[in-house]
């Protein structure tokens, strides 16, 4: 496909549903000094493609379209820019954000056979890696990462995961487990309870438990929430003094109320994606995949799909159907 200077990629020539994605044949551009190729192997979908797809988050260029979604690709490196130097023709990368895709989509997303970025923006991974468990974890697991690191010291701490059964949550508490947390696990319906439990999570909580008051009143340390929905006062309500509620996305509305006499009491915080830069990438990537290969961390649950039915993947995740991640396989 390199030597023909084109590849297979996700389109959008207009905001709309699912049907806006549309697979074509594209030219690949010229690297720049400092760019890399990837030969993709899979792109996870995010709930922030959604957003962009709909015109909910508006593409941040007079010209939006066309336009291929995507915030993070695993791939091989298959060409490199005049000056680049770390990074070599055969490594298998991990990359995502830093004008990937998403609103700023400075290089075309990583919905596509062939991916370009800059070389700082990648890390590299170890061979032993399997690169679907890591592009199951990938932007969710950094997220969900930054998001605890947030909260401090997780060994012997009660904390609560907001979201447990999506991509980011079930991260969370695969990673707080992994760093000693009695992990809580806060779902949206009663048939995620056993995944989440594999996951890590200690116990875990429907909607009705915590309306009928089961996170209790100062009885945990923190929360990792990936939702910022109805649940959002009786999480701050929970903590202990001294407590942290890390907000890491707002899927449930950006809405929420509660007791700002708590804030004399605990903190709240969060932690964006779009603050990413390389050397944070490869210090969570790092981290992560040392606890992968002790086997410390459970990876996500995985729906693959083919690059060509990104529509499908949308429609799943929009209705709220997915459990853990999706990714999308590039036709190699």
């Amino acid at each position: 496909m390199i030597e023909k200077g084109e590849g297979a990629a996700i389109v959008m020539r207009q905001y709309g549903g699912p049907d806006v994605l549309r697979l074509e044949n594209v030219p690949l551009a010229p690297l720049q000094p400092d760019e890399i190729r990837i030969r993709s192997i899979a792109s996870a979908v995010n709930h922030s493609d959604l957003e962009i797809r709909v015109g909910n988050y508006p593409i941040r260029r007079p010209d939006p379209f066309p336009y291929t979604p995507g915030l993070e690709v695993v791939g091989d490196v298959v060409e490199v820019g005049s000056a680049v130097s770390e990074v070599h023709v055969a490594d298998r990368v991990i990359t995502m954000m830093q004008g990937l895709g998403g609103i700023r989509a400075r290089w075309p997303g990583g919905y596509a056979a062939y991916v370009v970025v800059r070389a700082s923006a990648v890390a590299i991974l170890a061979e032993d890696i399997d690169p679907l468990d890591m592009a199951a974890l990938g932007l969710a697991s950094v997220t969900a990462f930054e998001g605890l690191r947030r909260i401090g010291d997780l060994k012997s701490r009660r904390i609560a995961v907001v979201g447990a059964a999506g991509g980011v949550g079930s991260a969370g508490v695969a990673i707080a487990h992994a760093e000693g947390a009695e992990v809580i696990g806060l779902i949206s319906r009663p048939e995620q309870a056993e995944y989440v439990r594999a996951l890590g999570a200690a116990t875990t909580m429907v909607p009705q438990d915590i309306a009928n008051g089961a996170l209790g009143v100062e009885a945990i340390d923190g929360v990792l929430d990936t939702v910022a929905g109805k649940s959002f006062d009786a999480c701050v309500t929970a903590l202990r003094p001294g407590g942290v509620l890390s907000m890491v996305g707002a899927v449930g509305g950006s809405d929420v109320c509660f007791d700002a006499y708590r804030l004399l009491e605990v903190t709240l915080t969060g932690y964006s994606s779009e603050t990413l830069d390389g050397p944070a990438l490869r210090g969570a990537i790092g981290a992560i995949c040392e606890r992968l290969k002790q086997g410390a961390i459970a990876v996500s649950a995985r729906t693959v799909f083919r690059l060509a039915e990104a529509a499908a993947a949308h429609s799943l995740l929009e209705q709220h159907r997915a459990q853990g991640r999706l990714l999308l396989v590039a036709p190699r």
